[in-house]
C-alpha cells in the first residue's frame, strides 16, 4: 500500500514558510491563509510529510489568492513522517491512521462553518486523499480533489457524493494508471456525481507538492495540477 514512492523527494519542513499563520482550528494546529471574511473555504490535507512542507503552503497561498480561506491542519500532531532516523513507515502509518484523520477532520469542518463559511472544497495528497474520499459526502463538503492518492479503493470512490476530481501520475505504484482508470469507470457509472479524471504523463507519485523548485519541467507539471484543482473549486465551491 505504501512504499518508497511515498517517501521520495521529502520536503525540508519549515514552520515559518508561507504567507499565512498557524492557529488552532477544530482542536488542531492549522496553517491558515486567505481572507477570514471569505464565505468559501478550501481544506488541504497533506501527505505523510505534514503541514509544514513549503510547497504545500505555497499552494495554499495560491488557492487563497483565488478568493478562498484556506486551512491546512496538522493531522500528525507535530509528528510527520521523517525518513532518516524516524520510525519505519509502516509503524508510523499505524500510529497515524487515515480513519483517525477522518474523525479529526470533522471538528475542523465544523470550525470553518462556525466562522460563517458556507461552502467548502477539500483536496488531499497521498495519505490525505484517503481522508478526503471519506469526507466526500454532502454533509461535510461541496467538492473534492484527490492528488496522487494512497490507500483509496474503488469502493471508496463508489461512496462519493460530491463532485470529485482525481489527478493521477503515470509513474505511481500507489495508484497506478490502471487503478485510476477503475476509479474513472466507477465515477462514470454515477451520473449524479460530476467528475474529472486526469493522468499526468511522465510524472511520479507526489509530483504536485514534492517537486524540485529548480526543475522547470517538474514545476510546470505541478502548476498544471494546481490549475486543475483551482478550476474545480471555482466551479463547485460557491
Amino acid at each position: 500500500m505504501s512504499g518508497p514512492q511515498c517517501c521520495a523527494n521529502p520536503p525540508t519542513l519549515n514552520p515559518n514558510s508561507g504567507a499565512g499563520h498557524v492557529e488552532k482550528l477544530g482542536g488542531l494546529n492549522t496553517y491558515v491563509t486567505g481572507s477570514p471574511d471569505s464565505k468559501l473555504a478550501v481544506l488541504l490535507i497533506s501527505d505523510i510529510h505534514g503541514y509544514e512542507a513549503p510547497n504545500l503552503r505555497k499552494l495554499a497561498d495560491k488557492v487563497a489568492a483565488a478568493g478562498f480561506y484556506v486551512a491546512v491542519p496538522d493531522f500528525f500532531h507535530g509528528d510527520p513522517y521523517v525518513a532518516d532516523g524516524g520510525k519505519p513507515l509502516q509503524e508510523w502509518i499505524k500510529d497515524h491512521g487515515v480513519d483517525k484523520g477522518f474523525e479529526e477532520a470533522k471538528p475542523v469542518i465544523q470550525a470553518l462553518k462556525s466562522k460563517g463559511i458556507t461552502a467548502i472544497g477539500a483536496a488531499g495528497f497521498c495519505w490525505g486523499a484517503k481522508v478526503i474520499v471519506q469526507l466526500a459526502k454532502r454533509e461535510f463538503i461541496q467538492a473534492a480533489v484527490l492528488l496522487h492518492p494512497s490507500f483509496v479503493t474503488v469502493d471508496d470512490i463508489k461512496g462519493v457524493e460530491v463532485p470529485l476530481s482525481i489527478l493521477g501520475a503515470e509513474i505511481d505504484r500507489l495508484s497506478p494508471p490502471a487503478l485510476v482508470k477503475e476509479f474513472e469507470e466507477a465515477l462514470n457509472a454515477k451520473s449524479e456525481v460530476d467528475s474529472f479524471v486526469k493522468i499526468f504523463p511522465k510524472v511520479a507519485h507526489g509530483w504536485t507538492v514534492r517537486y524540485n523548485v529548480e526543475d522547470e519541467s517538474a514545476v510546470k507539471a505541478a502548476e498544471e495540477a494546481h490549475r486543475n484543482l483551482l478550476e474545480w473549486f471555482a466551479k463547485y465551491v460557491k
